[in-house]
């Protein structure tokens, strides 16, 4: 089981992860041109203790169900490959914790 109280430590390490990731695709790929937005969504909802946790690392109510955080990596590119590639790494670390998380992304 989860222990909420590390959610600030996941939510770094997972930060971290999508920052390479960028970072990583940006050396091997540049920038590729398609822009659009990437996210972080987890199926919780917001009054159990793992969603009331996770809004206090910036995740919001997703219109959609669940709770989801934008642009994981912080990435200040336009290019949606590249935050895309954030996202996911976000996602895979909560999925290493027990959380279960998916990436979604759409064209600007």
């Amino acid at each position: 089981m989860l222990a909420i109280e590390n959610i600030v430590s996941i939510h770094n390490t997972a930060v971290q992860a999508a920052q390479k990731a960028e970072a990583d695709f940006i050396a091997q790929h540049g920038e590729p041109m398609y822009c659009g937005f990437a996210w972080v969504t987890v199926f919780e909802k917001a009054s159990t203790k793992l969603g009331r946790a996770l809004k206090t690392v910036g995740f919001t109510k997703s219109y959609s169900g669940g709770l989801q955080l934008w642009n994981p990596g912080g990435s200040h590119t336009q290019s949606m490959d590249v935050k895309e590639t954030g996202a996911q790494a976000y996602a895979d670390t909560l999925k290493a914790f027990g959380i279960k998380a998916y990436m979604g992304s759409r064209a600007d």
